[in-house]
């Protein structure tokens, strides 16, 4: 399948919802206090979707890597913020296994769309 816009793309879609996500559980009390863990999470999450998008419009498959790559770690970096959120008693467990849940499918799915544009022959086309 040629994916001719970002937004077409699953994992933006996914990253975009983890964001909402995000947002929600870091506007409640007493999560919403903690102005640095707030902000942090807010970003990383919100880099996920950024990058995706940045390195979709750059044009080139090695390029679009590098940003998916990116993406991942700040996939990585939601994920230990959602522990850190649990440990300092801002979510329940059931909202951070949704979080774990949610950047695990995310992690994976970026993981396998480098794979595939790191294999394939087209340059400059993007597979999902």
């Amino acid at each position: 399948m040629v994916v001719t816009r970002f937004e077409d793309l699953e994992i933006w879609k996914l990253a975009r919802e983890l964001y909402k996500f995000v947002f929600k559980i870091t506007s409640q009390e007493p999560f919403c206090r903690d102005f640095k863990l707030r902000d942090q999470m807010r970003s990383s999450s919100g880099s996920i979707s950024d990058n995706i998008a940045e390195g979709f419009e750059r044009g080139g498959n090695k390029e679009f890597i590098q940003f998916l790559s990116i993406a991942k770690g700040s996939c990585g970096e939601t994920r230990n913020q959602s522990y850190r959120a649990y440990d300092s008693e801002y979510i329940t467990e059931e909202v951070l296994n949704e979080l774990l849940e949610r950047t695990d499918k995310i992690s994976r799915k970026t993981a396998n769309l480098i794979k595939t544009l790191k294999t394939s022959p087209n340059r400059g086309i993007k597979f999902d």
